[in-house]
């Protein structure tokens, strides 16, 4: 039949018109087939869930367009096919373009517009693109992310968000596998209407100055309801709180201060401990003669956490994977000259497993951690979170803080302990350290101040982060421009992930969507091998090169050969 139409007068016209239909149906009809291993383009059940439920239409502005260096080109194609599969689900309420931002605007108006960019969180990156007239390249900044709008609301995306130690391929990895994700969870934000409620709490020497400005300013209140809550001025923490950070306390915990806590806890609150259980610091360390010793700050919180199924000791962890502080080396003339060197008192954290809070996640940046124990507690079960590199040590109370911690080989062949734990996620059932500590009399007061009676044991699942680490979500500040990112070295610029690492478990401890669950999706790099490609570099180039060719003329023989055997006979009949 498909020969016929080809020798037909007009056949060849109708088979380009199939074809021409059959093209321009597969740009309205979007349709792939998920054929990976790890399902990486199959949207999960809470993502498909969320975009069902749309009251409205929401407008995606991805910012990945015009000439882009070829990962950054790739990324905007798997973005362009995840919108699409989510405006599969709801083709009247997803809509998206693709934009360069202020393209052809002039200075003063593209200055205005990345401001604007900024101030939604999406930073820049500096690539190298083609000039205009593609006779070379120019660095250019390139926003990867998107803006999403819903109603009078807008959310921003930054793709690249907490990459930046990563190599180039890794972090455009992970920024492709995070796409569901960071959709999913802008479009949840932005049609939310109503916002968790969380506090940080004061009365024990937490940090209440500039030092949390990024954490409350920047971080907190753009994503939750935020409160203070002076811990000996109320009579119980209000169930009302989705969860509460305890952040560097520097002064001991009282019993009741302790039982507030815990019924909170009870009543299904969630926690985040972010605790020094040693004194150290860097501006110690520099007004005193080149060293200190740690001191123990005796929070009275061993029992409680201990109760939970968690321990921070009392030491200092130390890792040669770490970041830098600036140090003077020497004099030139009257001036110091200061380099940047490696501090093992700063270790970089990473996360080994697949949970979503830190799966696909730059390095965290600690100072002056403390490791954490897991203990025996039933019903609890344990996540390690934050753990060092395979070559760390920890320091033994008294640990003596020095400049120059690593003097000799030896003390450089002591870091042989591997995966040392300093941040862990608690859940299940917690039990009350009070359980049998109360005397009736006590407990009647205290269902008479909170309005519920004690309880024992939690009645629902609960969760919480203990982290060893009271500086991980601080701020430093600069002279010249104020309270930095935290997880941003004040010296250098660099920035860590602390921020997304503190989003994702004030997230996974206060949403019931499940979407932070895409965030665990593994994305294989297959890549090639380097020495074959060098040893076989040149016979695969000529296969590529003559392969298709070959095979069109086998194509084309096969063909003929075909239709002297089917028509050869009848034409010798015929004649």
């Amino acid at each position: 039949m498909l020969d016929r139409m080809i020798r037909a007068r007009f056949g060849w016209l109708a088979v380009l018109s199939v074809l021409v239909a059959v093209n321009l149906l597969s740009t309205v009809f979007h349709m792939r087939l998920d054929l990976t291993e790890e399902r990486r383009f199959t949207l999960s059940e809470p993502t498909r869930r969320l975009v069902r439920e749309l009251d409205g239409p929401v407008e995606v502005t991805v910012l990945l367009d015009g000439d882009m260096p070829a990962g950054f080109q790739k990324l905007a194609n798997a973005t362009r096919d995840l919108l699409n599969d989510l405006r599969d689900i709801a083709p009247d309420r997803v809509n998206f373009t693709f934009a360069r931002p202020a393209s052809e605007a002039d200075d003063s108006t593209r200055a205005v517009v990345y401001d604007s960019l900024q101030q939604l969180g999406i930073n820049p990156t500096n690539v190298k693109a083609q000039t205009k007239q593609g006779e070379g390249t120019e660095e250019t900044l390139l926003f990867a992310g998107a803006v999403i709008r819903h109603g009078d609301r807008t959310v921003g995306v930054d793709l690249l968000s907490g990459q930046s130690q990563l190599s180039g391929i890794e972090s455009l990895n992970n920024a492709e596998a995070l796409l569901e994700y960071r959709f999913a969870d802008a479009i949840r934000k932005v049609v939310r209407q109503t916002v968790p409620l969380v506090g940080y709490l004061a009365g024990n020497g937490e940090p209440l100055d500039y030092r949390i400005y990024d954490l409350i300013e920047q971080t907190l209140r753009p994503n939750y309801a935020f409160r203070i809550i002076p811990i000996d001025s109320v009579t119980h923490i209000p169930s009302d709180f989705s969860a509460i950070c305890v952040v560097k306390p520097m002064r001991p915990f009282t019993d009741a201060q302790k039982l507030k806590i815990d019924q909170y806890v009870m009543r299904g609150g969630r926690v985040v401990w972010m605790l020094d259980n040693l004194y150290a610091s860097l501006d110690s360390l520099q007004r005193s003669e080149g060293s200190f010793i740690a001191f123990d700050l005796g929070l009275n919180l061993e029992d409680l956490l201990f109760r939970y199924g968690a321990r921070v000791n009392r030491d200092l962890v130390q890792d040669l994977q770490n970041d830098g502080i600036p140090s003077v080396i020497g004099q030139m003339g009257d001036k110091p000259q200061i380099e940047v060197l490696p501090w093992p008192y700063y270790p970089l954290l990473r996360h080994n497993g697949r949970h979503p809070i830190a799966k696909n996640m730059d390095y965290v940046l600690s100072k002056f951690p403390q490791s954490i124990d897991t203990v025996k507690a039933p019903g609890i079960r344990k996540t390690i979170l934050l753990t060092t590199s395979p070559t760390a040590r920890s320091l033994p109370t008294p640990a003596q803080v020095e400049w120059e911690s690593i003097r000799t080989e030896d003390d450089l062949a002591s870091f042989r302990s591997s995966d040392i734990p300093v941040a862990v996620l608690l859940e299940g059932r917690f039990s009350s350290l009070y359980a049998n500590r109360l005397g009736r009399a006590q407990a009647d007061s205290l269902q008479a101040v909170q309005g519920t009676p004690f309880l024992a044991t939690s009645g629902s699942e609960g969760k919480m982060v203990v982290v060893g680490d009271g500086d991980l979500p601080l701020n430093e500040i600069s002279q010249q421009d104020g309270p930095l990112q935290m997880g941003m070295n004040a010296y250098t610029r660099q920035q860590y992930a602390n921020r997304s690492f503190l989003l994702n478990t004030l997230e996974y401890l206060t949403d019931s969507t499940g979407i932070l669950e895409t965030r665990s999706k593994d994305y294989t790099l297959r890549l090639l091998d380097d020495k074959r490609v060098e040893t076989e570099r040149l016979q695969w180039q000529l296969f590529d090169i003559f392969g298709p060719m070959l095979l069109t003329l086998l194509c084309i023989a096969a063909w003929q050969y075909w239709r002297k055997r089917r028509f050869g006979a009848t034409f010798r009949k015929d004649a």
